[in-house]
Parts: C-alpha cells; sequence; structure tokens
C-alpha cells in the first residue's frame, strides 16, 4: 500500500459535527498538523470527505 502525508490546512470551526470527527480520527485537529497513513480504502473515504481542510502528498 502507498504512504500518504495528510496535512491539516483549514480550522474546523463553524464545520459540521461529522466533517470535525473525520478531522479527529485521521489523527489531526490543529492547522499545520500533519500525520502519515498508508492509503486504504477507509483512509481514502475520509480524505474524500474532508478535501477542503487538508492538503495530501504521497509519499
Amino acid at each position: 500500500m502507498a504512504k500518504v502525508l495528510i496535512t491539516q490546512k483549514r480550522s474546523i470551526i463553524k464545520r459540521p459535527g461529522r466533517q470535525k470527527k473525520t478531522i479527529q480520527s485521521l489523527g489531526l485537529g490543529k492547522i499545520n498538523r500533519s500525520v502519515e497513513k498508508e492509503l486504504t480504502p477507509q483512509i481514502e473515504g475520509m480524505i474524500n470527505s474532508v478535501q477542503h481542510l487538508v492538503e495530501v502528498k504521497e509519499l
């Protein structure tokens, strides 16, 4: 599986609760915080649901 670096670029203030929970489950929560994850279908779906808040780079 490929690895990706997910960086939060926008705030979760005034976002629906579902998006806040998705950001937290990805291990993010503060702007410019980054996590390295393996790109599984589940992680890809989470990224797609909050793609306007994060930046993704393949490693």
